[in-house]
């Protein structure tokens, strides 16, 4: 979700083993681990799940962390990273709005722009790459936030729905941001090709 690995250049020479795609990966295993863990009953179970989104939330951290810090960026990691973010914010989101815990409209609004923003990258990718913007860092971290409030059972109801308005403002403002940015960096490539 900290849209880090698709931020930096590279790829090339870089073992695809390296400890940041290793962390992102242990990302991508725990996600079903976590959803299985929602689902079961009592407050062990719910506890479980709580831990479970907080290793998985900081292996989001780390692993970017350390692909711009020791030049550990590769091809599959630019990949996985979102994949592995997506999967991990997407299957909290609708796992909670199928326990009826929170509304779709909100899973449907921060899904959509998640998936609107990958679909775009993928779109402006042979024009260049558009850096992970510190709106976008926020964005991260308040639906992380709102995201672990709603697992925790004993969160105020108040907070939860104030954590998670900031995560969907957030999240909506910087996908339009990120819309502006890919418009740009078209129309430069663009004018840079003299077409």
């Amino acid at each position: 979700m900290t849209e880090t690995h698709s931020t930096a250049g590279g790829g090339h020479g870089v073992s695809p083993w390296n400890i940041a795609n290793v962390l992102t990966v242990i990302r991508l295993v725990l996600v079903p681990f976590f959803t299985i863990c929602l689902f079961l009953p009592g407050l062990g179970w719910r506890l479980a799940a709580l831990v479970l989104f907080a290793l998985a939330s900081i292996t989001d951290h780390l692993d970017g962390e350390l692909a711009r810090r020791y030049g550990l960026v590769t091809d599959f990691g630019k990949i996985a990273d979102p994949i592995a973010d997506k999967a991990l914010t997407g299957a909290a989101l609708v796992s909670l709005s199928v326990l009826g815990e929170l509304p779709w409209w909100v899973t449907i609004v921060i899904m959509g722009r998640e998936l609107g923003v990958t679909l775009l990258r993928f779109a402006v990718l042979r024009h260049g790459v558009i850096p992970a913007s510190y709106g976008g860092k926020v964005k991260t971290v308040l639906q992380l936030f709102a995201i672990a409030l709603y697992i925790l059972p004993w969160s105020p109801e108040l907070l939860r729905w104030s954590a998670m308005g900031a995560a969907v403002l957030v999240t909506v403002i910087t996908g339009v941001d990120y819309v502006i940015r890919a418009i740009r960096l078209r129309g430069l490539a663009r004018r840079v090709r003299g077409e």
